[in-house]
C-alpha cells in the first residue's frame, strides 16, 4: 500500500447484525453480517463508498430496502450511526434509477420540498437547500426544472435531494444501468467527489457493473448462497467476499483499470458469480 493510500478505520457507521428473510416460504437472505467503518486519511476528507455486487435475483434488492429501513428483516438488525440506533425509513437517503424529481418545481424547491418531509421547517429547508446545492455545484441551475437538465445533471440533483432528508447515508440503485462508458466515467467521478465532501458521507451502491464498482468503490460485499459437501446450493444469501480495495492498493486512483491487479480481480470475482 502507498503512503498516499493510507488511512484508519474508526468508528462504526452501519453494522447488519444476523439479518435473514423470508418471503414467500423462501430463504432470501440467511444470516447477513458486514459492517461499515469510518474511514480516515490524514490532510484530507473521506467518504466511504461501498459496491453491493451479485448475480441476479440473488437478493441485492431486498438487503438494499433493509439497508435502507424500507423493509424489516424477519431476524436481525442494521444499526445506523455514532452511538449506533436502529435504522429508520426516511433516514438512508434512496436513489432509484430513474431519478425521480417533481418535474413542476424548480431544482431549490424540488430540495426544499424533501427537506420539509424530513421534518424541516421552511427556513431550515432553504437554508440546508443552499447549502447542498453549492456543496454538489448545482448554484447555476437552482432555477431549472427537471427536464431542462441532462441525465447527468438530474442524477446529482437527485442525490442532493435524498441528502436533504439523509445527513450521512445514500443507497444508489443501479447508477450505471443504461450509461454508455463516458457517462458512467462521469457518475464515478461525481461519486468520488460527493464522498470526498464530507468526511462521514457513505454511499453504498448496488450495481451489476463488476468494473464500475471496482473503480468508484474502496470496498466491495459480493453476496451469493453457499454450497454443501455435495455442491448443492444451501438457500439463502449472505456476504461470500468482503474486498478492502485500499489495502489491495486499486482505492482512490486514476486509471486504475490499467493496472494488472484490478483486472485479476475483475477477473476472480467473474469467475465467483456462476458458484454464486
Amino acid at each position: 500500500m502507498s503512503a498516499s493510500a493510507y488511512y484508519e478505520l474508526r468508528e462504526c457507521l452501519l453494522k447488519v447484525e444476523n439479518v435473514s428473510l423470508t418471503l414467500g416460504g423462501k430463504l432470501i437472505l440467511r444470516d447477513v453480517n458486514v459492517e461499515v467503518k469510518n474511514i480516515v486519511r490524514p490532510g484530507m476528507q473521506q467518504g466511504q463508498v461501498v459496491a453491493l455486487l451479485g448475480p441476479s435475483g440473488i437478493g441485492k434488492t431486498r438487503l438494499f430496502r433493509i439497508l435502507a429501513g424500507l423493509d424489516e428483516p424477519d431476524s436481525g438488525q442494521v444499526l445506523v450511526g455514532d452511538p449506533p440506533k436502529y435504522v429508520v425509513k426516511g433516514e438512508v437517503g434512496v436513489v432509484a434509477q430513474n431519478y425521480p424529481l417533481f418535474r413542476h418545481r424548480t431544482v431549490a424547491s424540488n430540495l426544499v420540498v424533501a427537506g420539509k418531509q424530513a421534518g424541516l421547517d421552511s427556513s431550515a429547508a432553504k437554508e440546508k437547500a443552499d447549502k447542498i446545492l453549492s456543496e454538489f455545484n448545482l448554484e447555476e441551475h437552482a432555477r431549472k426544472y427537471p427536464v431542462q437538465l441532462s441525465g447527468g445533471q438530474r442524477q446529482r440533483v437527485a442525490i442532493a435531494q435524498q441528502f436533504m432528508c439523509s445527513e450521512h447515508f445514500l443507497l444508489m440503485d443501479e447508477p450505471f444501468s443504461g450509461l454508455d462508458l463516458n457517462a458512467i466515467e462521469r457518475v464515478i467521478t461525481m461519486i468520488n467527489e460527493m464522498a470526498a465532501a464530507d468526511e462521514m458521507k457513505t454511499f453504498i451502491i448496488v450495481t451489476h457493473d463488476i468494473t464500475a464498482a471496482l473503480e468508484v468503490a474502496d470496498t466491495v460485499w459480493i453476496l451469493g448462497r453457499d454450497r454443501d459437501e455435495n455442491d448443492k446450493i444451501i438457500p439463502g444469501a449472505r456476504i461470500q467476499k468482503n474486498y478492502n480495495l485500499i489495502d489491495l492498493g486499486l482505492a482512490w486512483r486514476h486509471g486504475v483499470t490499467e493496472d494488472p491487479a484490478f483486472i485479476d480481480l475483475m477477473k476472480e470475482i467473474r469467475a465467483i458469480y456462476p458458484k454464486l
